[in-house]
């Protein structure tokens, strides 16, 4: 059952681009910025535990319905469940849809254009340098699709439902903080929420990451990707999210193993080089449903 939930949440996600924006829950936003205010009035309160409590509120509800259900909740009605919130968890948007903007504003040289479809995949400001640009997309990329897409099905293969939305919402409210903290360039506050919730998700996020490098090996070049994930990276130093997703850059990029042609112009080695992404993306897509299909068939995800 909970393959075909996921199979047909997968498909979904694959067909109903023009229902995306309802995964954006902008509304959620004002509760996690009230859970910030109210986390700032509580200094003495170590600010992981407030992200952590902020997280269990939000997936309580979920949590709720499933327990309260209990029996009741098996077969058909477990199933419209299972794909309903599979579906909110995933994205908010379609990697391969913001790549898709990106090369066709690259075609159309529109600069303003350009600007955005980086920044959302990046969610960080264009780089003035053309080829610095062109990598930060690819990486960018690579660390995006275990975010919107593998992390999300990791949790609902492992704990259904509830381990998805889990993870969404640690997403939510690490987007959240980053945004509130760089964006609005808000000053830092003593109970450094937005480092508590890039730690909570970066939790989250460290095995599935990790099964997504792998993945990344045997979807692209894997002496790429192995000799990517063993070179030194030079961010030991950074925090354990960061970590996570300087390995998902590197490895991606390494298994990728792209070189540019001479005859060939900045935009042409964009669009060349996304498309490539793009299409190693799919084929991990397609060996992991293989993979949980076969868990499946011997009864190890039921």
């Amino acid at each position: 059952m909970k393959l075909i939930a996921l199979l047909i949440g997968l498909l979904i996600e694959r067909l109903a681009t023009e229902l995306f924006h309802l995964r954006e829950l902008r509304w959620l936003d004002r509760l996690i910025d009230a859970g910030f205010r109210v986390a700032g009035r509580f200094t003495v309160i170590p600010a992981f535990l407030s992200v952590l409590v902020l997280a269990t509120l939000l997936v309580l509800p979920v949590f709720l319905v499933i327990f309260l259900a209990g029996d009741s909740l098996h077969g058909y009605p477990y199933m419209v469940l299972a794909i309903l919130v599979l579906f909110f968890s995933l994205g908010p948007k379609d990697v391969g849809e913001d790549i898709d903007e990106y090369c066709k504003a690259l075609q159309s040289g529109d600069g303003e254009e350009i600007r955005k479809s980086t920044k959302a995949l990046t969610e960080k400001d264009l780089p003035m340098d053309n080829r610095a640009r062109i990598q930060l997309v690819e990486e960018a990329a690579f660390v995006q699709a275990n975010n919107r897409l593998f992390a999300v099905i990791f949790w609902f293969v492992l704990l259904g439902p509830f381990g998805a939305w889990s993870y969404r919402v640690t997403d939510l409210i690490r987007r959240r903080a980053v945004f509130n903290e760089v964006r609005l360039r808000e000053p830092a506050k003593p109970h450094r929420m937005p480092d508590a919730a890039r730690m909570l998700h970066g939790w989250l996020a460290w095995l599935p990451a990790r099964l997504t490098a792998i993945g990344y090996a045997l979807a692209g070049s894997f002496e790429g990707a192995l000799g990517a994930w063993r070179s030194p990276s030079g961010h030991e130093s950074l925090k354990q999210s960061e970590q996570s997703e300087a390995l998902l850059a590197r490895v991606g990029c390494g298994a990728l193993a792209l070189h540019r042609n001479s005859d060939e112009t900045d935009e042409q080695r964009a669009i060349r080089g996304a498309a490539a992404v793009k299409g190693m993306l799919l084929r991990l897509l397609i060996i992991w449903a293989a993979v949980i299909a076969a868990m499946t068939l011997y009864g190890w995800s039921q």
